[in-house]
């Protein structure tokens, strides 16, 4: 399981109230990554990643963009060790 990795990011900029909760659960389907994604109080959003490590690479790629009407400013990256511990990507309230 060496390929496999672990990220925990953390988005700031105009992130909520622009659909990115299911946007990020849409593509990490698409990239076939699980974990998790869930609006923080301060305004940011956060996501849990596990995969495969080129997988993971293309969905962090992905949301430095964001869906059209988010403007992504920063994304705080931490690499984690992979725990394995998600079955698909759930969208956390």
């Amino acid at each position: 399981m060496n390929n496999f990795c672990r990220s925990h990011l953390f988005i700031s900029g105009r992130v909520q109230g622009v659909f990115f909760r299911r946007w990020s659960q849409i593509n990490a389907e698409k990239f076939k990554v699980n974990g998790f994604v869930r609006n923080l109080s301060d305004k940011r959003v956060e996501m849990v990643l596990e995969g495969e490590k080129e997988r993971v690479e293309k969905m962090i790629n992905c949301a430095k963009r964001g869906p059209i009407f988010a403007k992504v400013e920063k994304i705080d990256i931490n690499w984690e060790e992979y725990k394995g511990e998600f079955k698909g990507f759930e969208i956390r309230y």
